[in-house]
C-alpha cells in the first residue's frame, strides 16, 4: 500500500498520503514527506461486487501434506506428485466450471490458482455469492478485494545497519546476490541506474524483454482487462520504481532530488538482489483485485522468486480473508512476503489486508531525519518550507491570506470547495492542510487565477504533497507545505510580496530519526485480535528512484512517504538474511526480523517519549546486522490470546517454537519482561531450554486474567537469552474487553 497517493497514483492505503508524518521543520534540520496526496482518510471502494475469488474444496500445493515443500526448500514442480494432484485439482476446477455453466449461466471461470489457494476467480455476471458459493466443491466465496499501491552513508541503510550485515557475508558486493524479490506493484523502470545490469550474469529473462534486463528479471503484467485494453508491464506510475530502488538499487548510485545533489549515493537494502517486476497496477490503473494479486504471487513463487513486496493493502476481512489466506500459506511454502501495515492511522484496529495476515512480514512506518527545504520569501521575512510535487519554475506574487473562522484548522481555508473565478487572479494562496486532497486544493487556488499555494500543515512539521492521481489535470502551480508553527506569522502577511523559489538545500537531523509516522496503522487485527504491524522500519522521508520519464530521460529519485516505503526495507532485509542464511526458512527468515529488532527506540509525534505498544510499533524497529546474526527462531513471532471479556478471570494458554538457528548448542534463558499488571500476567512452562543447533522446541505461555482485569490492551516480552545476551524478544498480547 502506498503512502497516500504517489504522483499519478494513490499510494498505499487510500490515506497513506493523507496523514503525513512531518519532522519539525526549521533549518538547519528537516523534515517533510513525498507523495502525500490527501488531507484526510477518504472512503475508497474495498470490494468489487462483480467478481468472486473462490475457494475450492482440497488444500493448495503450499499444504497439501504429499506436495508441500519440506522446511527451507519450495514446491517441486517437476516431482509426479506435484504434477498429478495439480491434474486432481485442474479436474475439480473443470466440475465447478461445469457445474456453473448449469447453475449460475450468467457467471464465468476468469482466472485458476492452486499454489497459494485451490480457488478459481468469477465474473458474477449479475450472480449472487449465495449462487456461486452453493456448488458443492466451494468451500468459501467472498467478493474480490480492492488493493491500492499505500513511499554507504546513505542514512535509511544506517538506521537499520544494514552494512553491518552486509559485512557478515562479503559486503555490499553480496548483498542479497542470487535471491529474487519480486514488486508486486506499479512496475520497474529497467533502464533506471538504480538497475542498470553491467557486472551481473547473463539471467534467464521472462515477460515483456522490452521492460527487463539481468537485474530486472521478469516484467509481468496482471490485470483482468490487460489484452482488450493493451496494458503493459511499463512503469507509468513511479511507486514501484521507487519501492524496487528501496529494495536493490544498485550500490552507491549518484543521488540528485530536485536539482539538488545529495551529499551520499543511495544503495538499496540489498544491492545486489534481482528484481521481478510485477505490475498488478498498470498505466494509470489505481486499484487491483484480489485475482490480480494472487496471480502475481503464484506466477512470481512459480518463476523461482524468494521474496515478494506488496506496498499495497485495502480493507481486512477478518479471518477468511483469501489473500491472506494466500499469503499464510506462501509463507508456508517458503517464500518471505513484505506487506505494508497501511496508512490509516493512527487508531486501533487500521491495518489493512494483506497486511493483516498472521504469517506476513508487516511494516509500519518510522522516519528519516533529512529533507530537501526551501526557503520562501514573504515580505522580508524567509520561512522553511517543502515543496510538493506540482508546478515548475519560481513564482512571486502578493500573498492572499483566505481566511475562514469556521475552520478547525488554523483558521484558514482548506480550499476543499471552489471559489469565485477570478477571485484569485495572479496570487498566491494561504490555506491549510484539513480533509481533502491536494490535488483538489490547488485546483481550485489555479481555476480561481491563483498562480502559486502556501498549505500550513495542520500538525508540526511539513511533508511533500503528491498528486491524488484522480484521472484529472494535475495542478500546474506551485505548492509548498509550511510548519503549523508559522500559521500565526504567515496570517499576518496578506498583500506582501512572496516569492516561491525554485532550489532548495538538502538538510540533515539525525535527531529526527526514528519518529513514528503519523499516518501508520495499528493493530489488532479484526476478529481474533493478533499483534500488527510486526516491526518498524523507515517510511518517511524515503529517498529512491522513480521512472526516468519523471525527470526528461534523466536519472530520477525523489523522497516518498508511507508504510509503502517501509516495506522494501523489510523485503530488502529477507533478501540480505537469506543470501546470508540460505538454509533458512521463510518464517526463520521472517522470525530473524522481527525478533531481533531494536526496542524502545521509536519516538512519539512531537515529543520526547518512547513507544512500545506491540499494536503501534511491533516489536520495534529492525535491526538488520541483528537478524543476520539470530540465534534463535521464533514461530509465531507474536503470541496473541485474542479478546478475553473484562470480569471473566479466564487463563488460557498458548504455544511458541523456538529453533537454535545459532549453528551451535545453546542454552536460553526465558523470562517475561515488561509486564503490564492491571491484573493481567504471562508466566511460561519453564525459564530455561537447551536445544542441540536446528533443533526445536515448544515453550507454553499462559495468561492469567482476574476478574478484576480493567478493559484495554495489555501486553508483556518474551525476552530470549542466551551467553549472558539478549537474543529475541517477542510480544505478548490480550485485549481485555
Amino acid at each position: 500500500m502506498p503512502v497516500a497517493r504517489i504522483a499519478s497514483r494513490r499510494t498505499l492505503f487510500s490515506i497513506a498520503a493523507s496523514l503525513a508524518l512531518a519532522l519539525p521543520l526549521a533549518l538547519p534540520a528537516a523534515a517533510g514527506q513525498r507523495s502525500n496526496s490527501s488531507d484526510s482518510s477518504e472512503p475508497r471502494a474495498q470490494q468489487d461486487s462483480a467478481v468472486a475469488l473462490v475457494q475450492l474444496q482440497g488444500e493448495p500445493l503450499a499444504t497439501y501434506a504429499p506436495t508441500r515443500p519440506p522446511q527451507g526448500k519450495k514446491i517441486d514442480f517437476d516431482s509426479s506428485t506435484v504434477k498429478s494432484y495439480r491434474a486432481q485439482l485442474s479436474a475439480l476446477r473443470n466440475d465447478f466450471k461445469r457445474w456453473l455453466r448449469v447453475n449460475v449461466p450468467q457467471a464465468s471461470v476468469s482466472g485458476e490458482f492452486d499454489i497459494a489457494l485451490n480457488a478459481v476467480s468469477v465474473k458474477l455476471g449479475g450472480a449472487t455469492l449465495a449462487q456461486v458459493a452453493a456448488a458443492p466443491m466451494v468451500r468459501l466465496a467472498q467478493y474480490q478485494g480492492l488493493y491500492y499501491p499505500s513511499a554507504a552513508a546513505d542514512p535509511d541503510l544506517a538506521i537499520i545497519h544494514a552494512v553491518d550485515a552486509w559485512s557478515r557475508s562479503g559486503g555490499a558486493a553480496s548483498a542479497g546476490a542470487g535471491v529474487k524479490v519480486a514488486i508486486v506493484d506499479s512496475g520497474i523502470d529497467a533502464s533506471h541506474p538504480c538497475f542498470a545490469d553491467a557486472g551481473y550474469a547473463a539471467q534467464g529473462q521472462l515477460g515483456d524483454r522490452r521492460f527487463t534486463n539481468n537485474k530486472v528479471v521478469v516484467a509481468k503484467v496482471f490485470n483482468m482487462r490487460a489484452g482488450s485494453r493493451g496494458y503493459t508491464p511499463e512503469a507509468i506510475d513511479s511507486h514501484g520504481t521507487h519501492v524496487a530502488g528501496t529494495v536493490a538499487c544498485n550500490f552507491e548510485t549518484p543521488t540528485a532530488v530536485d536539482g539538488v545533489t545529495l551529499p551520499y549515493r543511495m544503495s538499496g537494502v540489498a544491492p545486489r538482489a534481482l528484481l521481478g517486476n510485477y505490475n498488478v497496477f498498470p498505466g494509470s490503473v489505481g486499484n487491483a483485485r484480489s485475482e490480480d494479486i494472487l496471480n502475481a504471487l503464484e506466477a512470481a513463487y512459480q518463476d523461482g522468486f524468494d521474496v515478494a513486496n506488496m506496498s499495497l493493502g485495502g480493507g481486512a476481512s477478518g479471518i477468511q480473508d483469501l489473500l491472506t489466506i494466500a499469503v499464510d500459506n506462501l509463507d508456508l511454502a517458503n517464500m518471505v512476503v513484505a506487506v505494508a501495515a497501511g496508512n490509516e492511522g493512527p487508531g486501533a484496529r487500521t491495518v489493512g489486508s494483506p497486511g493483516s495476515a498472521a504469517r506476513a512480514l508487516t511494516a509500519g512506518a518510522s522516519s528519516v531525519g533529512h529533507e530537501i527545504v526551501h526557503l520562501l520569501q514573504v515580505g522580508a521575512a524567509s520561512f522553511p518550507a517543502v515543496k510538493g510535487e506540482f508546478g515548475t519554475g519560481s513564482v512571486s506574487a502578493p500573498l492572499a491570506v483566505l481566511l475562514d473562522a469556521a475552520s478547525p484548522f488554523n483558521g484558514l481555508s482548506e480550499a476543499c470547495a471552489a471559489f469565485t473565478p477570478g477571485a484569485l487572479a495572479g496570487r498566491i494562496a494561504l490555506i491549510t492542510r484539513g480533509s481533502c486532497d491536494f490535488s483538489v486544493k490547488l485546483r481550485n487556488v489555479q481555476a480561481a487565477g491563483g498562480v502559486g499555494a502556501v498549505v500550513v500543515n495542520r500538525v508540526p512539521g511539513a511533508f511533500v504533497m503528491g498528486g491524488n492521481g484522480d484521472g484529472l489535470p494535475q495542478p500546474s502551480i506551485p505548492g509548498f507545505m509550511v510548519d503549523q508553527l508559522y500559521a500565526s506569522a504567515l496570517k499576518a502577511s496578506d498583500g506582501l510580496a512572496t516569492t516561491l523559489p525554485v532550489l532548495g538545500t538538502y538538510a540533515a537531523n539525525p535527531a529526527g530519526n526514528d519518529v513514528i509516522a503519523d499516518f501508520s496503522s495499528e493493530g489488532p487485527t479484526d476478529v481474533d485480535f493478533r499483534v500488527k504491524p510486526d516491526v518498524m522500519a523507515p517510511g518517511v522521508n524515503v529517498v529512491s528512484s522513480i521512472p526516468r520519464s519523471y525527470c526528461g530521460g534523466a536519472p530520477c529519485f525523489a523522497f516518498f512517504n508511507g508504510t509503502s516505503m517501509a516495506t522494501p526495507h523489510l523485503a530488502g532485509s529477507a533478501a540480505v538474511v537469506r543470501q546470508a542464511r540460505p538454509g533458512w526458512s521463510a518464517a526463520q527468515v521472517r522470525s530473524a526480523i522481527v525478533n531481533t529488532a531494536d526496542r524502545k527506540v521509536v519516538k512519539a509525534l512531537g515529543s520526547a517519549g518512547i513507544l512500545s505498544a506491540a499494536n503501534t510499533v511491533g516489536s520495534g524497529r529492525e535491526n538488520l546486522d541483528a537478524a543476520v546474526a539470530a540465534a534463535v527462531a521464533l514461530d509465531p513471532v507474536s503470541l496473541s490470546f485474542g479478546a478475553v471479556p473484562s470480569g471473566s478471570g479466564q487463563s488460557l494458554q498458548r504455544s511458541v517454537m523456538l529453533t537454535n538457528t545459532s549453528g551451535a548448542a545453546q542454552t536460553y534463558t526465558l523470562a517475561v519482561v515488561e509486564p503490564e499488571g492491571g491484573g493481567v500476567g504471562f508466566a511460561l512452562s519453564g525459564s530455561t531450554l537447551t536445544l542441540a543447533a536446528d533443533q526445536s522446541a515448544t515453550v507454553q505461555v499462559t495468561l492469567s486474567a482476574q476478574k478484576q482485569a480493567a478493559a484495554g490492551n495489555k501486553q508483556a516480552v518474551l525476552q530470549i537469552s542466551a551467553g549472558g545476551r539478549v537474543v529475541a524478544n517477542a510480544m505478548l498480547y490480550t485485549l481485555i474487553k
